[in-house]
């Protein structure tokens, strides 16, 4: 089993998490809609990461819908006190399986309180306010109005922190002037790399960044690189990359996600892959060639 704490902790709101968390989003069904192929190896999994170390989950009762945070519930409530749920809100899912944005006051409400009864929580701890912008990137635009109602509830005692997801800097420094931000989660990796001066920022302010998609656009060429890579060093190309991510800079936090247990032991022994200075180059020149 490895051992993740060799990864580091960072502090997240106001709990210390280990830097290698887990990301709930792929224990629904397919297309992240219904129930899990196997429900049994879903609790396995969540368990598992739990006794290997991990202590900070991602979640939304988006997936599913509400069945990811039912087989949270079922996995592990109750919840051990270093546990850290993190959820996010703005967004809803429809019958064909369609992600649509859902941001007026009573949606966002409603999906709070989802997650509450669902995850069996009188609290969150930290949720993270989702917009949809184009594909995987954020768009532009005000975000003041939304960010406004989840520091309400806030306020309210129903959130401890507040964070974001897909957002540009200029709506981060927007939201920070109405609430301190918690957390951004957006979409990087070894070669999605928009976000490169947004990470030192955020470093500067003592801010965690979660990348996700840590394994995706990759072009034939970068693909084949990371590869030959991986093999030099002993390790999976998907471990490379987390391995990458998790040197990229202290405030990063991981949370891979997967239904299986055979992948989650990939994933959490990552932390084992020691990169030298002449591989992380190497790696880190992947997000400047030229898409093949």
């Amino acid at each position: 089993m490895a051992d993740i704490s060799k990864a580091g902790s960072y502090r997240l709101g106001d709990r210390e998490v280990r830097r290698m968390g887990y990301g709930a989003m792929r224990l629904s069904g397919p297309g992240i809609y219904g129930p899990p192929n196997d429900l049994d190896q879903a609790v396995a999994v969540l368990r598992e990461a739990v006794a290997s170390g991990v202590n900070h989950i991602d979640t939304s009762d988006y997936y599913g819908p509400h069945v990811t945070n039912q087989i949270i519930r079922e996995a592990l409530h109750p919840y051990p006190d270093d546990l850290v749920i993190v959820t996010k809100l703005g967004a809803r899912r429809t019958p064909d399986k369609a992600w649509l944005p859902a941001m007026a006051p009573d949606e966002l409400r409603a999906g709070l309180e989802d997650n509450l009864r669902n995850l069996g929580l009188e609290r969150m701890e930290v949720v993270n306010l989702r917009f949809m912008g184009s594909g995987h990137g954020p768009a532009d635009g005000s975000i003041a109005r939304e960010f406004e109602i989840l520091a309400g509830f806030q306020e309210q005692g129903l959130i401890g922190h507040v964070g974001l997801s897909n957002v540009t800097m200029r709506q981060f420094d927007e939201a920070q002037r109405i609430a301190p931000v918690a957390c951004v989660q957006n979409h990087y990796n070894l070669v999605q790399r928009d976000d490169d001066e947004m990470i030192v920022t955020l470093s500067e302010m003592g801010v965690p960044y979660v990348p996700f998609f840590p394994l995706g656009g990759f072009s034939p060429l970068q693909s084949g690189e990371l590869s030959a890579i991986a093999g030099e060093i002993g390790g999976t190309p998907m471990q490379v990359a987390l391995a990458w991510l998790l040197q990229r800079s202290p405030n990063i936090l991981l949370i891979p996600g997967t239904s299986s247990l055979v992948h989650l032991r990939e994933n959490l022994a990552a932390v084992d892959l020691e990169l030298s200075e002449e591989i992380f180059h190497r790696l880190d020149a992947l997000g400047e060639q030229v898409s093949a």
